[in-house]
């Protein structure tokens, strides 16, 4: 009987892939910011790879943010198959001036309302609280 339960144990500690965490060790590229506030609509960045969020394996997420770089830790619970809570910590970054059609500060911003992302057809949405807006990403090129 103590080797089912054990067994039993030893299976409920295992991770399942459903259930494995899908940002860690991920690149990603931002292709646009949806506002839920019609006046400010969709914004798509002109060059996605001015702006990239890399989720390292020990909890650190590091960004470009067009001319500046960023650095923050992350929290995720998964809730299902490639989806789940996301969180940043407070984002460090340089203070460079881009230029003024720069995503830069927006983004910054946006990323600290982050609350849960879903991985659909390829990309990574992230959601922003109150449906604040969505942030829409794909894997860089090295994915």
């Amino acid at each position: 009987m103590s080797a089912i339960a054990g067994a039993a144990l030893l299976a409920a500690c295992t991770t399942t892939p459903d259930m494995a965490e899908p940002l860690a060790g991920t690149s990603w590229r931002l292709l646009e910011m949806q506002s839920m506030d019609d006046a400010q609509g969709t914004t798509r960045a002109d060059n996605p790879d001015r702006y990239t969020i890399t989720f390292a394996e020990d909890g650190t997420a590091y960004m470009k943010l067009d001319c500046n770089r960023g650095r923050s830790s992350y929290e995720t619970a998964s809730t299902g198959a490639k989806q789940g809570s996301l969180q940043f910590g407070n984002i460090a970054s340089t203070m460079a001036m881009c230029p003024p059609d720069s995503l830069s500060e927006k983004l910054g911003q946006q990323l600290g309302f982050v609350r849960s992302y879903v991985m659909r057809d390829g990309r990574l949405n992230m959601a922003l609280m109150a449906d604040g807006g969505i942030l829409v990403w794909e894997p860089t090129e090295a994915e």
